[in-house]
C-alpha cells in the first residue's frame, strides 16, 4: 500500500455515475414498483451505500477509512437507470475508489433487480465525474471521452509500459500477477 501517514485529513469527497441500459417496458416497470423482488431503487441504493463501506474488503490495495457520508441516487431514462454515487470523508487519502464501488454495486443490484423482466441489460459508462480534497486538488471530468462509447474527440489514454523485468503472456496468471507487481516501471 502506499504510505498516506505524512499526509494531513483533509476533507475529501468523489462522485461516480454508472448506467444500466435496459428495455422501456423495463424502466416502466420499476418506475411503477412492479417488480417481483421489490423495490429496485431502494434495495440499489443500500446495496451501495454497503459496498462504500467495504471497498477496502474488495479491492486488495486501497486504504480503509472512515466514510462519513453516501448518497446514491437514480435518474430514470427510456433506456436506462443512472446510478450516482457520492462518498465523503475526512482522512488522508481520497474516496475514489468507494464512490466507484458504490456505484458499481447499485448498477448490479439493479440489473440482479430486473433481470427476471429483462435478461438483455448492459451496465456501462461508470466511471469518475469528480473528486475533491487533498493534494492534487480538484478534478471534473468535462463530457464522455469516448473510451467506452465510441466517441470521437479525446485520445484514449496511452498504455502502461510493459515492465523492464520480463515479458508476459506465459499464460500463467500467478506468475503473470507476480510479475506485475514486482515490476519496475518508470515514474
Amino acid at each position: 500500500m502506499v504510505d498516506v501517514t505524512p499526509k494531513d485529513p483533509t476533507h475529501r469527497r468523489a462522485i461516480a455515475r454508472g448506467r444500466v441500459f435496459m428495455t422501456t417496458e423495463t424502466t416502466s416497470l420499476i418506475a411503477r414498483g412492479a417488480l417481483a423482488k421489490g423495490d429496485v431503487l431502494a434495495v440499489a441504493r443500500v446495496a451501495g451505500i454497503q459496498a462504500a463501506k467495504r471497498t477496502p474488503d474488495l479491492i486488495p490495495l486501497c486504504h480503509p477509512l472512515l466514510v462519513g457520508s453516501v448518497l446514491v441516487n437514480f435518474h430514470i431514462g427510456d433506456t436506462y437507470i443512472e446510478v450516482e454515487a457520492q462518498v465523503e470523508t475526512i482522512d488522508r487519502t481520497g474516496v475514489e475508489m468507494e464512490a466507484l464501488t458504490a456505484c458499481s454495486v447499485a448498477c448490479l443490484t439493479v440489473y440482479d433487480m430486473c433481470k427476471s423482466a429483462d435478461r438483455s441489460m448492459e451496465i456501462g459508462e461508470i466511471a469518475l465525474w469528480e473528486k475533491t480534497g487533498g493534494r492534487s486538488g480538484t478534478y471534473r471530468r468535462g463530457t464522455a471521452t469516448g473510451l467506452a462509447s465510441g466517441t470521437a474527440g479525446a485520445a484514449a489514454p496511452e498504455a502502461p509500459a510493459p515492465p523492464r523485468n520480463g515479458s508476459f503472456g506465459s499464460g500463467d496468471v500467478v506468475d503473470d500477477i507476480d510479475q506485475l507487481l514486482g515490476a519496475d516501471y518508470p515514474e
